[in-house]
């Protein structure tokens, strides 16, 4: 039996994380704003640890996962989940859609690291799994307050690994694609500027039905649990078929323009 702690509990990869792992006999510390979200799985008792979480909140974060180790002794892995899109054109974004974004999936998903880090050196190691996208590589017009978020992640991510691995700790930058999950029907929308209405390249959060979407929700949360009980997890786990051809589109793409700039690099040194 491992124990794992997750926020974003409520619906989506969350919800199903739980219920996958609390089925197949582990314990699970579920975090979510709405505790009573929860209710239908009291039969698994003492395997399921719930606390109310707001990740903005990063006080409540640190008391909640202080507790948690506190309580259940050891925590083997750690999945910061908890997070939403916002969809519209940059100059339509309020200056509230950018802090509340910006506050829950990238300040939230760095402050839970920081909380969780100094139990996870102290115990000997453990593995933190943290949500991206396919979005941390690539973009689309009209989410790029979500890409940022995801782009931020990735780069703070990339610096922590090589940090955390010799205390045993290992990090997996967790990359789906579009997955039939709740997320999209949470989405929120900015309102539309008239001079963007007609453009119809920009993301509006249902650009693509649920049901056409690839990604399968189990399947996906099934990777991760494998993932995670690997000794040495990848840095960065790519789900679903349309994740692998977006960001190996883009990863080609940009590092033929990285070639194409190599003499004009190697000119701007000191001769």
């Amino acid at each position: 039996m491992r124990t794992w702690f997750i926020t974003g509990t409520s619906r989506g990869l969350g919800r199903e994380l739980t219920e996958q792992l609390l089925a197949r006999g582990d314990r699970v510390a579920a975090t979510l704003r709405d505790p009573g979200r929860l209710a239908g799985l009291a039969g698994y008792g003492d395997r399921l640890w719930v606390r109310s979480l707001d990740v903005t909140d990063t006080a409540r974060l640190r008391e909640v996962v202080d507790a948690a180790f506190a309580d259940l002794g050891r925590i083997d892995v750690v999945v910061s989940n908890a997070g939403y899109g916002v969809a519209g054109a940059a100059e339509e974004l309020t200056d509230d859609h950018i802090d509340d974004l910006i506050a829950t999936n990238l300040t939230g998903s760095i402050q839970l690291v920081r909380a969780v880090v100094p139990h996870l050196r102290a115990q000997g190691g453990g593995r933190i799994l943290q949500m991206s996208s396919m979005g941390g590589h690539m973009a689309f017009p009209g989410f790029s307050l979500y890409h940022t978020t995801k782009w931020g992640i990735e780069g703070f991510f990339e610096a922590l690994a090589p940090e955390l691995e010799p205390f045993g700790v290992r990090t997996t930058l967790v990359e789906p694609g579009m997955v039939r999950t709740s997320f999209y029907s949470a989405v929120r929308r900015a309102a539309v500027h008239a001079a963007y209405a007609s453009n119809p390249g920009i993301m509006r959060g249902d650009r693509v039905p649920v049901d056409e979407m690839p990604g399968d929700q189990a399947k996906v949360a099934a990777a991760m649990i494998d993932a995670a009980a690997l000794d040495v997890p990848p840095r960065r786990l790519l789900l679903g078929s349309d994740a692998y051809g977006r960001v190996h589109a883009a990863l080609s793409d940009r590092l033929a323009d990285v070639e194409s700039q190599k003499d004009l690099a190697h000119s701007t040194d000191v001769t």
